[in-house]
C-alpha cells in the first residue's frame, strides 16, 4: 500500500490526489487523526486508517508490513520530536518497506530553530533501521502568497531578512509531487534530497511582482529581528513561537533557504512552479 500520513492537511491532500492519479485507488491508504475528515478519500475507495501522532496507541494499527509511507511532518512546533518518534516506532514495528519523511532544507546544516525537531527526527529515523528517504523541503511559495491579502492590507511585506536576501521556494504542490514520486518510484532508499525551487528570488523582486499584479505599490517593510518578534507576538503568536518564526528571516539573510540543487525538478520531471505563478494565484483572492 501507498500510505500518506496527515492526509487531511494541505500537503497531505495534494499527495493523496497525486497518488490517485498514478496508482490504483485500492492500493492507497491514509493515516489521519480524525477519520471523519477523510470521508471524501474513503468515498474514492482509499483506505482510511486512524492514527494520531500524539497517541502512540492509535498508531499501532496505522501501518502494515510492506507499506510505502509518506510521513508528513507534524505541524505542532515544540511537540514534534515525541510525535515523530511515535510514528517511526510504529512504522518499524509494522515492518514498512519505506518511510519518506518531509524534513527541512539543509538537514543537519540548517542551524535555525525551526530545523531542530527535523534534525532530531532525521537522526532517529536513520538510527531506527527503517528503510527511509529524506525529503528536505525548502520554503513554500504559499508562506507568502496565502497571506498576500493580509500583507496588502498591512501595507507591504513585513520582514527582518536583509536586503537582497534570496529564497528558492517552490509550490506546495511541487513538494507533494516529489513525495509521490519517491513513494511510487524505485531506488530511493537511503536517499537524502535537498528540495527547492529552480530559481531563487529576492524579497524585492517578490514585492515588485506583487506591485505589478495588483496595480499599486507593495513595498518591503524591513524591521529589526527584535521588532519582528514583537510584532508577531502582538498579533497573537506565542512568545515561544515568535522567535522561531522570526528566526526564519535570519536564516534567509544568511542564504540558508536559497539553495537550488535541482533535486526537486528532477524528481517531479518538470520545472518547479515560478513564484510569479503563485503570486498571480494568490492575487485572485484579493
Amino acid at each position: 500500500m501507498y500510505v500518506v500520513t496527515g492526509a487531511t492537511g494541505k500537503f497531505g491532500t495534494l499527495a493523496v490526489e497525486g497518488l490517485v492519479n498514478q496508482v490504483p485507488v485500492e492500493q492507497i491508504a491514509v493515516v489521519v487523526r480524525d477519520p471523519a475528515k477523510a470521508a471524501r478519500f474513503g468515498e474514492l475507495g482509499v483506505e482510511v486508517r486512524k492514527g494520531d501522532y500524539s497517541d502512540s496507541a492509535s498508531l499501532k494499527d496505522a501501518f502494515r508490513e510492506g507499506d510505502r509511507v509518506l510521513f508528513v511532518s507534524g505541524s505542532e512546533v515544540g511537540q514534534r520530536v515525541p510525535q515523530h518518534k511515535a510514528v517511526i516506532d510504529a512504522a518499524k514495528a509494522a515492518g514498512v518497506a519505506l518511510l519518506a519523511y518531509t524534513s527541512v532544507l539543509g538537514g543537519p546544516a540548517a542551524d535555525f530553530e525551526l530545523a531542530r525537531e527535523h534534525q532530531i527526527t532525521e537522526r532517529y529515523l536513520i538510527d531506527s533501521g527503517v528503510p527511509y528517504a529524506l525529503l528536505r523541503n525548502g520554503w513554500y511559495h504559499e508562506v507568502y502568497t496565502e497571506a498576500l491579502g493580509q500583507s496588502v492590507a498591512n501595507g507591504g511585506l513585513l520582514t527582518s531578512a536583509a536586503e537582497g536576501s534570496r529564497v528558492a521556494s517552490a509550490a506546495r504542490a511541487d513538494y507533494a509531487a516529489a513525495g509521490v514520486a519517491v513513494l511510487t518510484g524505485e531506488g530511493h532508499e537511503g536517499a537524502e534530497y535537498e528540495l527547492s525551487g529552480d530559481e531563487a528570488w529576492s524579497l524585492e523582486e517578490f514585492a515588485a511582482e506583487v506591485s505589478r499584479v495588483i496595480g499599486k505599490e507593495f513595498p518591503v517593510n524591513r524591521v529589526t529581528p527584535e521588532a519582528h518578534r514583537g510584532i508577531l507576538e502582538s498579533v497573537g503568536l506565542p512568545p515561544t513561537l515568535a522567535p522561531v518564526i522570526a528566526g526564519i528571516d535570519d536564516a534567509i539573510s544568511r542564504g540558508l533557504l536559497a539553495g537550488t540543487s535541482g533535486d526537486l525538478s528532477r524528481l517531479i520531471g518538470r520545472p518547479t512552479t515560478p513564484i510569479a505563478d503563485a503570486i498571480a494565484q494568490g492575487a485572485k483572492n484579493l
